[in-house]
């Protein structure tokens, strides 16, 4: 076993591995000597911070687009105001989205996607019955807003896996004209 893991599960105390010095004993701290040299209970656990950091790997980002074949402007995020939530949409995450967004299963949970989304990328998404007659699952409005950092191939693909899920389930197309009072008689 490895002599960071190495520990007594009866009275839970840690011992420090070897070339690492313990600040004190395996007696708990008190409260302000805790406070003070970042314990809990029993042990150092900066030594244990700086292994997480270690393991933790840094943000991805979002690979930027060739130049001339996407509409993102992605050169505006430079600026100090600019919002880099959407910097965090890499391809993987964006196949996993596009993925959830397949798999939704009532309109409440449709409804918390687009919230999600909203929260964590800031790009808002409007799904609404069309100004035309509905008869199909085209009929249905779906706009992803225009954003920067965020491309038109990317916005296709959002709308498009949300109108398979529409087609798929055709119940949640149907909670969302009740939604908009186009069911309210029928």
């Amino acid at each position: 076993m490895a002599a960071w893991r190495r520990h007594r599960l009866a009275d839970r105390t840690w011992h420090a591995p070897e070339g690492i010095s313990n600040h004190h004993s395996a007696e708990p701290c008190a409260l302000p000597d805790a406070i003070k040299n970042g314990c809990a209970g029993y042990g150092h656990l900066s030594y244990f911070m700086a292994m997480l950091a270690a393991m933790n790997p840094p943000v991805k980002i979002r690979n930027p687009c060739p130049p001339g074949a996407c509409d993102c402007e992605r050169e505006r995020l430079e600026a100090e105001d600019a919002d880099l939530r959407i910097l965090k949409l890499t391809r993987d995450a964006e196949i996993t989205l596009l993925e959830r967004l397949g798999r939704v299963e009532s309109l409440e949970d449709l409804q918390h996607m687009q919230r999600r989304i909203f929260e964590q990328l800031g790009v808002r998404i409007e799904i609404a019955p069309g100004f035309n007659e509905v008869r199909t699952m085209r009929g249905i409005s779906i706009v992803v807003e225009k954003k920067t950092g965020l491309c038109r191939k990317t916005r296709k693909l959002v709308a498009s896996a949300i109108r398979s899920a529409l087609e798929a389930r055709p119940q949640i197309a149907y909670q969302l004209l009740n939604a908009n009072d186009l069911l309210r008689d029928a």
